[in-house]
């Protein structure tokens, strides 16, 4: 096989990797329930629309409290995607269903050249 028909990560997965990397962090474990993708493009960038559905359970003594805490730092948090920059983030909706916190996250990333 070639190097050039090795295929990367795309926006999505790098993403969720890096999302899960900051619940694990925070305490937090994530559950991925939908991820859902499109190209974007302005007249000067291109990049992805992602749009994930997560159930997110805390392992900390701060429960639901401390998971509705980390989420709404999710917005300005830096995350480091190898070739795309996330230039902007918002928590679209959140709802407490028994112990755990059910989230959906809107993402824009851009590719980084």
């Amino acid at each position: 096989m070639r190097m050039e028909e090795i295929r990367r990560p795309d926006a999505a997965t790098l993403f969720t990797r890096a999302l899960r990397s900051e619940a694990t962090t925070a305490g937090h474990t994530i559950d991925v329930t939908e991820i859902a993708s499109r190209c974007w493009s302005s007249a000067t960038f291109t990049g992805d629309q992602i749009l994930l559905r997560i159930v997110i359970a805390s392992t900390t003594q701060d429960g639901i409290p401390g998971i509705l805490s980390w989420l709404s730092t999710l917005p300005e948090a830096a995350f480091c995607l190898r070739g795309h920059i996330v230039a902007d983030l918002a928590i679209d909706s959140s709802a407490v269903i028994g112990a755990e916190v059910h989230a959906t996250i809107a993402v824009l990333t851009l590719i980084d050249v």
